[in-house]
């Protein structure tokens, strides 16, 4: 059975491993029978006006099955309801917010939305249960199909750098965690690689611990993975994720990652990853300087991080798509 399928895309903007890019890697996965397009929202998603323009614009555009790629959540407000998934990455925004603009956004992005559309898919099961806090619908109607990896990342031959490893650090946002990190090395002979737009204060921590560091920011795509075969060990401790790309990328190039006991994280890394609270300065160092120490346990973790990335190639995540898909089809 042939299936069309329209992608409906927030308008797009520059990114690290955004929205548009990750369809792109399940969309290069989908079988044959599965024909896609793309729709871009003409308009930003700012204001009422142009909010409200934009579930207009949508109707015309609908087909057989309707994909609400993410962050635009409020167009499946006027879409044809059994026809439509909505994947929804995290509920980071609702924890940002207070008072009235929280009520708006639980309202319009999340709770009408969910009643509006035949399945929500989330991209991990620690999401799955934030959702099922905040609103209320049948847990069977929310699907997890985690986010794929890139086909463009491989595994890359890499020799330790036992004297001064170089720590690949993804992201700067407060939940990213980069502050204790900072600290976790002071004292350390390493060199500190930073993705991500350093603040003032990250500035001066790194002053103030004498670190040795390189910072880069905005790169494409192609720079990042360049990252990460450059670095020696990969730290992700981060707070909050409602996935985490960069653990199984780190297990694709083939190199050790440390990561945190939070949220989604845990349910992404598996075995492959050393796993540590990320509020306690202490276990990070020591996580850091067993991975310097023990060359078993490197190979180890990076033996279980190539097994580890199998689960979320882009065709294992394109044919869980493909089976809400082809229920979506046979029954509209």
């Amino acid at each position: 059975m042939n299936i069309n399928v329209v992608y409906f895309f927030r308008k797009p903007f520059t990114d690290y491993f955004s929205i548009e890019e990750l369809f792109g890697f399940i969309q290069s996965g989908l079988p044959e029978n599965v024909e896609h397009s793309n729709y871009y929202l003409s308009r930003a998603s700012k204001g009422i006006i142009d909010r409200i323009k934009s579930c207009f614009e949508v109707i015309g555009e609908q087909e057989q099955v309707n994909h609400i790629t993410g962050d635009v959540h409020f167009i499946a407000l006027l879409m044809s309801k059994n026809k439509t998934i909505l994947t929804i990455h995290d509920l980071e925004v609702l924890k940002r917010l207070t008072g009235i603009a929280r009520k708006i956004i639980k309202l319009f992005w999340f709770s009408l939305p969910a009643r509006r559309v035949r399945y929500i898919t989330v991209i991990s099961e620690f999401t799955k249960q934030e959702l099922l806090k905040v609103i209320h619908v049948d847990p069977e109607k929310i699907v997890v199909v985690h986010n794929c990896i890139s086909p463009s990342i491989k595994y890359s031959e890499h020799t330790f750098n036992s004297h001064k490893p170089n720590i690949l650090h993804i992201g700067t946002a407060h939940n990213k965690n980069l502050e204790r990190l900072i600290e976790a090395i002071d004292g350390m002979q390493v060199k500190l690689t930073i993705l991500g737009h350093l603040r003032d204060h990250h500035k001066k921590l790194l002053e103030k611990h004498n670190i040795e560091f390189e910072n880069y920011f905005n790169l494409p795509y192609e720079h990042v993975i360049k990252r990460y075969k450059e670095a020696d060990i990969v730290s992700f401790v981060s707070l909050y994720e409602g996935f985490g790309m960069p653990i199984i990328e780190a297990n694709a190039v083939g190199r050790p990652i440390i990561t945190s006991n939070r949220t989604s994280m845990p349910e992404v890394a598996g075995d492959a990853a050393l796993i540590v609270n990320p509020e306690d300065v202490g276990e990070i160092k020591a996580a850091i300087k067993s991975l310097i120490e023990n060359e078993n346990l490197r190979n180890d973790l990076i033996q279980k991080g190539l097994k580890n990335v199998e689960r979320f190639s882009a065709r294992t995540i394109a044919a869980k798509y493909t089976q809400l898909y082809e229920q979506i089809a046979q029954t509209t």
